[in-house]
């Protein structure tokens, strides 16, 4: 609240006391008013002041009628009042000041986006977890990989629809052009779970997923082949433990056979493939496409690319009648396959939620975790017998992955 001070020069030796006009015995204001406190220092005329208060709404000045009539109280309205270049710095010094308590603003919004990474990362190893169980439980019985993939892929389909038809997520305007070029990405993409699912079908899930942790191989490979990117000693030294392990694990698995094994690795092959085509023929045709985006239209299109094959190579195998005649719980099948199918869209659109938010080296850290918790929990829940050198190969494997996602961080030097 800024101040004021009026001197006041008068022919008498000192100013004592203000009279009003209206009270003449005494000197009061009415409560509405500020009132107007006069002080003397000294017994000179220049050092009577009188403080007012320039923040209410009225205020006060003196004013005489003659040299020798007594002052008079006159209501006034006050211009805005000026400041000095000090005054001013000490108010900005003041109004600078204020806003400290909105520092934790930024430390609140800090700690949720940290608790909402760590959920998402939860639903990520969750969803993967019972997708591999309930894809697992389904095709021990149903041994029908292709119709078991295609009715992923047509459940995924009616949840992206219903994303975009509900409005939850932007309807995108996708060119012809932008189709064809995201053709070969879904084609990958189809066979990449094809392969998967034969794979989950013949041995167990904690030996498919120790294969795939063989993608970085495939990766490097590729990229040198098709992209010209050559890796560097380090990247070349952390696939040394991946492949190592992985041949140690398959040695020693005891649910081993020939086609797990290369169904496995065929869905390496085309993972991989994938990514190699996203960078190739992607950087610049696909820009105003997000990755939830590519991945929902890669769903829609490797749905109607998959179902006619499924019918052709597998038949019409799904229907409760067929299941019956072979002695499956109609019910049973239908519940699982239709959980596997939502956790492994679920577990999908997470993933490409997570990688929005972090860097790609992150995220591979987080996939190399996965799959680890995937092999634990698939062990533990079918209780798969795992020897102690199978167990080391797996180990051995999943360090090199980490190892591989860790030296993928050091650039090489310019020359």
């Amino acid at each position: 609240m800024q101040s004021a001070s009026f001197t006041l020069a008068s022919p008498s030796p000192s100013l004592s006391l203000l009279k009003s006009r209206r009270q003449p015995s005494s000197f009061s204001f009415n409560p509405r008013f500020d009132p107007i406190r006069a002080s003397s220092s000294s017994s000179n005329l220049n050092s009577d002041s009188f403080n007012v208060n320039l923040s209410t709404r009225r205020s006060w000045s003196l004013s005489s009628s003659s040299s020798s009539s007594p002052f008079k109280l006159r209501p006034w309205n006050a211009p805005p009042p000026c400041y000095s270049d000090a005054e001013t710095n000490r108010f900005e010094v003041k109004a600078t000041s204020v806003p400290e308590a909105a520092g934790e603003k930024p430390e609140s919004s800090a700690l949720f986006k940290t608790l909402e990474l760590g959920a998402l990362f939860g639903l990520w190893y969750l969803f993967n977890i019972y997708f591999n169980i309930y894809n697992k439980q389904v095709l021990k019985v149903y041994p029908y990989p292709v119709t078991v993939t295609a009715i992923q892929f047509a459940v995924g389909t009616v949840v992206v629809s219903l994303m975009w038809g509900l409005n939850l997520y932007k309807k995108p305007n996708v060119s012809s052009s932008q189709l064809a070029v995201i053709l070969p990405l879904a084609v990958v993409h189809t066979l990449g779970n094809v392969f998967t699912n034969m794979s989950l079908g013949k041995v167990a899930v904690s030996f498919t997923h120790t294969i795939k942790a063989m993608e970085p191989f495939f990766s490097v490979v590729l990229s040198a082949m098709f992209l010209g990117e050559l890796p560097t000693f380090w990247v070349v030294a952390s696939l040394v433990p991946i492949v190592g392990g992985v041949a140690l694990a398959s040695v020693t698995e005891a649910s081993f056979n020939w086609a797990g094994f290369w169904s496995a690795m065929a869905s390496n092959l085309s993972n991989q493939s994938r990514n190699v085509l996203s960078k190739k023929v992607m950087v610049k045709s696909e820009e105003s496409l997000d990755n939830i985006t590519l991945f929902s239209i890669i769903t829609v299109m490797s749905f109607i690319l998959l179902a006619p094959v499924a019918l052709f190579m597998e038949g019409v195998k799904f229907t409760p009648t067929f299941l019956q005649s072979a002695g499956l719980n109609v019910n049973q099948i239908y519940t699982r396959s239709l959980l596997a199918a939502l956790c492994f869209h679920a577990y999908q659109q997470v993933s490409y939620m997570i990688l929005q938010r972090v860097s790609p080296v992150t995220h591979s850290v987080g996939n190399c975790v996965k799959r680890v918790v995937v092999i634990v929990s698939s062990v533990l829940f079918f209780k798969t017998p795992v020897s102690p050198i199978n167990t080391l190969g797996t180990g051995v494997a999943l360090s090199g992955v980490f190892l591989y996602s860790q030296v993928k961080r050091l650039k090489p030097k310019k020359a």
